[in-house]
């Protein structure tokens, strides 16, 4: 009943002007994709030595390991689920100047850490209270409708939340080697995240999505059993680890979930899918966040520097999979026909799919060009994300198409 009325609520207000601030996913998927050029721009400077960061007790690529993960991924995860608990409790999440406030902080911890670490305290406190305000944001509604099944969610959260306290911890050295516990821990946050609620949204995308283009009706084939299997393993692989460290034990559960995952990838395939950019992006994420798992069990073997494992789950992973979603969400959310997407997105899921392959494919066969590889890697993302802003930075600031709020 509270969702129908919430939903009356907001066809009685026709909004005008600028709609940055009507739900989470604007101003947050818009900081998310600007942050994404502005970072790799810089970090590239320092990387080729064409610029300084002033930092001290961390090295540079930890602060662009922190900054990709807690800065930019951070920022779609806030866009992402300010917006889904609204749709999945019918509760208002935070919007207006709440909304402002909430991204102003994270906003105002970017701007810091790209300046290094001379206002690493005020960055730190910034990025802290963010955390904490979001995760409140989230578990508020959750709780209010007493769905708990969701709270997984809010773990999360608050995980990623304690894993930036332990980076900033690390750079103050009150904990020793906190920064690398903080960014292998996110990553291992981020594509636990991504497996659950993949998990949840992408067989439902991709039966809708190419329900057009099939003859019949269709459903895709799900397995408890399969889903359990998976989650068990990719918890075990995560403490592991972070905490345990017992010898050959990662190796082994990489290569289970690489079967496992594998098996359930091959569930939710059909060939139409790959006539949909909004499917095929998502589909080719998930298929490189498992070949992510088949690196991880095999680069003890076959010698695989752990760097190229990292930015596969990382650039083909979590990058391929936000932009995707981003995407996909901003259409839907404002009120548009998700069938009805730009030409020019093909070009976007390209350009981030070449910076997966001359980051993690092309060192495998030349390492001596390394350099030259993480910079073609670099352009081909920045490529991408100036794309995706020319495409959606107006749907995302303009109002509902059908004048509804949100």
């Amino acid at each position: 009943m509270m969702a129908v009325v919430q939903i009356e609520m907001n066809k009685s207000r026709q909004v005008k002007g600028l709609a940055l601030f009507n739900l989470g996913f604007r101003p947050f998927f818009l900081g998310a994709a600007i942050f994404a050029v502005l970072s790799i721009v810089s970090w590239i400077a320092v990387y080729t030595s064409h610029s300084v960061v002033e930092i001290s007790n961390i090295i540079p690529s930890q602060w662009h390991a922190h900054e990709m993960l807690y800065g930019y991924g951070m920022a779609v995860v806030a866009g992402f689920l300010l917006t889904a608990v609204k749709n999945w409790t019918g509760i208002q999440t935070p919007h207006g100047k709440p909304l402002l406030a909430l991204f102003a902080l994270w906003c105002a911890a970017r701007v810091l850490l790209l300046f290094g670490t001379a206002f690493l305290a005020w960055a730190a406190l910034a990025d802290l209270l963010f955390g904490l305000l979001l995760t409140a944001a989230v578990a508020q509604p959750i709780v209010k409708a007493r769905q708990w099944q969701q709270l997984a969610v809010v773990s999360k959260l608050l995980l990623l939340w304690v894993g930036n306290l332990v980076f900033y911890l690390g750079c103050y050295n009150l904990i020793n080697n906190g920064m690398l516990y903080a960014i292998n821990g996110a990553v291992f946050l981020f594509i636990g995240l991504i497996l659950m609620i993949g998990r949840r949204v992408i067989p439902f995308f991709i039966e809708r999505g190419v329900s057009h283009l099939v003859a019949g009706v269709f459903q895709l084939k799900q397995y408890k059993w399969l889903d359990l299997s998976i989650m068990v393993l990719f918890i075990g692989l995560f403490l592991n680890e972070i905490f345990m460290q017992v010898a050959g034990l990662s190796s082994m559960l990489a290569m289970a979930l690489f079967v496992l995952n594998g098996f359930r990838l091959y569930n939710w395939h059909i060939p139409a899918l790959w006539r949909v950019p909004l499917l095929w992006s998502l589909y080719l994420s998930s298929w490189l966040i498992n070949f992510g798992f088949l690196f991880y069990g095999l680069q003890n073997q076959l010698g695989i520097p752990s760097i190229l494992t990292l930015h596969l789950f990382t650039i083909g992973g979590v990058g391929l999979m936000t932009v995707g979603m981003m995407s996909r969400v901003a259409l839907g959310h404002t009120g548009r026909n998700i069938r009805d997407t730009s030409s020019w997105l093909n070009l976007v899921f390209a350009a981030i799919g070449a910076s997966a392959v001359f980051r993690i494919v092309m060192p495998l066969f030349s390492m001596q060009n390394y350099t030259a590889w993480v910079v073609t890697s670099a352009v081909f993302w920045i490529i991408g994300f100036t794309v995706f802003l020319v495409i959606y930075a107006p749907i995302l600031c303009k109002p509902r198409v059908d004048g509804t709020y949100g």
